[in-house]
């Protein structure tokens, strides 16, 4: 890995936690019920805070969009969500999720402090120089490799999270440049997998075989238990994929290629920001980033391969 993208990297590590609070914290549910959805599992509400602001979005943008669902899974959530509550009113409530969250996490005092409006400076002038980028059309997963033609850039979700206005308040900003930047990256990242020929549920099965999460973990995308057998068996006719489902020296390497093109593809907010802003704005990290860990709110393990990769 070169320095650039270790540094690329260490950004992401930083910044996904703070984004994903929206997808966990107990005030995040209570604000999602409030709108109407279910709780008693996170999908309902994960799928409504995320989809937003692409607008009231049909199953098949979110399945392009979000890449590693299940088409299945995505039908049962969207766009039956925007029957519960309109994109608008899901933009407000998370906001209001990501106030009380981090208000919860860290304080009145410090959210409403110096430091954060600082990073939330940063992470502005970062994620506002984070250029559009398309992602791979629809791919039949069940049939070989994804297309790897860029759709349009204002329906990914890195283009649809940048258009959003910019809260006021610091914490806020801060959460909202958090969101642009690892939509940006996962945007870059499709693109990534799409070049290297892998599809939607080949791209689960060929993580999985390096290490970065368990297949178990996987599951919770929705791909069933044929779809995964054939995606191994597509990854072992390439040569990606040994018999026991762990990843080939080859496989390795593609995945190695992937991870760096993804870096890459993420690194041009990082440029612009300049090594001393990056360098401050991690050491203001630094201590959100800790306790947010430290909460048990997040999973130990996840399908981002975080700490993993």
């Amino acid at each position: 890995m070169t320095g650039e993208a270790a540094r690329v990297r260490q950004m992401w590590h930083l910044l996904e936690p703070l984004h994903a609070v929206l997808y966990y914290a107990p005030a995040a549910f209570e604000e999602a019920a409030a709108l109407g959805y279910g709780t008693e599992e996170r999908w309902a509400s994960y799928f409504a805070w995320r989809a937003a602001p692409l607008g009231a979005a049909g199953a098949d943008e979110v399945v392009r969009t979000f890449h590693s669902f299940a088409p299945a899974t995505v039908a049962e959530y969207v766009p039956v969500s925007w029957a519960t509550a309109p994109p608008e009113a899901v933009l407000a409530g998370r906001l209001r999720a990501v106030d009380r969250s981090y208000r919860a996490l860290f304080g009145d005092r410090r959210v409403e402090g110096a430091d954060f409006a600082e990073a939330a400076a940063l992470a502005r002038r970062a994620a506002e120089a984070a250029p559009g980028l398309g992602v791979p059309g629809p791919a039949d997963s069940s049939s070989g490799p994804a297309d790897s033609a860029l759709g349009p850039a204002d329906s990914a979700l890195g283009p649809a999270n940048s258009a959003l206005p910019w809260p006021d308040a610091p914490h806020l900003a801060l959460w909202h440049a958090a969101t642009v930047l690892r939509e940006h990256r996962g945007d870059g990242h499709i693109a990534a997998l799409g070049a290297a020929g892998l599809d939607p549920v080949e791209s689960l099965v060929s993580f999985a075989a390096v290490g970065a999460a368990r297949p178990e973990v996987f599951a919770s995308r929705g791909w069933s238990e044929q779809e995964w057998g054939a995606a191994r068996q597509r990854l072992q006719e390439r040569g990606l994929l040994a018999a026991d489902g762990t990843a080939t020296e080859a496989g390795r390497e593609l995945r190695a290629k992937v991870e760096l093109r993804t870096d890459e593809e993420a690194a041009a907010p990082w440029r612009a920001l300049g090594e001393e802003g990056r360098v401050r704005l991690a050491e203001l990290l630094g201590e959100p980033w800790l306790e947010t860990i430290g909460s048990g709110m997040l999973p130990g393990e996840n399908t981002l391969g975080i700490g993993k990769v």
